[in-house]
């Protein structure tokens, strides 16, 4: 809030962002019959703590000095006062900033968010969560790094709270030891075919409006429209031991790194049609693409194959 902190203080905080889902019950498929169910679903800050009181168990008034004091000044002046919170576990799993914001972390000291880092700690055994976790809030928000302040306007908290799309965390409250993973044999019942996907329907739209620099039909095609957007660097090292237990268990090691080489590759033909994805990559969905490279075609068979076909259309006429 400039207005509020002046333009300078103001870049020592950043707005906060809340996820959450919906509690369905997991042991209820819903439809018509069932939809009794849903009468007490509701959203649900799973992330945060559950004990109470909320506040201060998971939400807290911000109380940094500068703010108090504009805050005292504010309800002197307009006999009313904007109320500031926090959330007590500030993984948010996003962040939002503006241009000035993000020039003011660069020169911060201890910050370096504008830098690609890794998590601290070893590879297997992270002091400071997950590297989503570190990216998107840990190293902005902890005090021995950015010590940026969370901040999230207590009468519009609503409007900071982003749906967390799976729907499937809330779960692991009280059984998170005793959870069953799937082994990827399942068959799920996704509705009719028919339905009218926002997919299909984008797909549609893009194929059918003339949209300047579309190269959806060609992946060869380059953008005059230089890309600037978020900058993806291949850190594996494809030389170092394999030594994860979940990555040996699940994945083949020459299928894994073949996997990362197309998800790269894909990533670098992305930029250099300036942002556009064709529509090979729109229908691609899976989470993990990871099956053998296709095999090399040999050009000379190929022509051979060819005139021999042409040969043979020949002779038949």
């Amino acid at each position: 809030q400039p207005h509020l902190l002046g333009p300078t203080e103001a870049l020592n905080y950043n707005l906060g962002i809340v996820r959450y889902e919906y509690n369905f019950p997991s042991n209820v498929l819903m439809d018509d019959k069932t939809r009794h169910a849903t009468q007490n679903v509701t959203r649900v800050y799973w992330e945060h703590s559950y004990q109470t009181p909320a506040m201060p168990k998971a939400v807290d008034q911000v109380k940094t000095k500068p703010l108090l004091k504009a805050q005292q000044q504010q309800q002197h002046k307009q006999h009313t006062i904007d109320h500031y919170v926090h959330m007590k576990n500030h993984h948010q799993g996003m962040f939002l900033a503006t241009p000035q914001l993000l020039l003011a972390w660069k020169a911060r000291p201890q910050c370096r968010f504008d830098l690609v880092t890794d998590r601290p700690g070893g590879h297997s055994q992270p002091s400071e969560g997950t590297q989503r976790v570190w990216m998107s809030s840990q190293q902005l928000y902890a005090p021995k790094h950015c010590a940026i302040q969370q901040i999230i306007p207590l009468d519009r908290f609503g409007a900071f709270t982003v749906l967390h799309l799976p729907n499937k965390n809330y779960r692991r409250a009280g059984h998170f030891r005793k959870r069953t993973f799937s082994d990827g044999t399942e068959t799920f019942d996704m509705g009719s075919p028919n339905l009218l996907t926002a997919l299909k329907l984008h797909i549609e739209m893009r194929q059918k409006i003339s949209i300047p620099n579309n190269n959806y039909n060609n992946s060869n095609n380059s953008n005059n429209t230089p890309y600037s957007g978020i900058t993806m660097i291949d850190c594996v090292d494809r030389k170092q031991r394999w030594n994860s237990p979940e990555l040996r268990h699940k994945f083949d090691r020459q299928d894994y790194y073949h996997m990362l080489d197309r998800r790269i590759n894909d990533y670098n033909a992305y930029v250099h049609r300036g942002g556009t994805l064709t529509l090979q990559d729109l229908t691609k969905t899976q989470l993990l693409d990871i099956k053998p490279p296709p095999p090399k075609q040999n050009t000379t068979n190929n022509n051979n194959d060819k005139n021999n076909n042409d040969n043979d259309t020949a002779s038949a006429n």
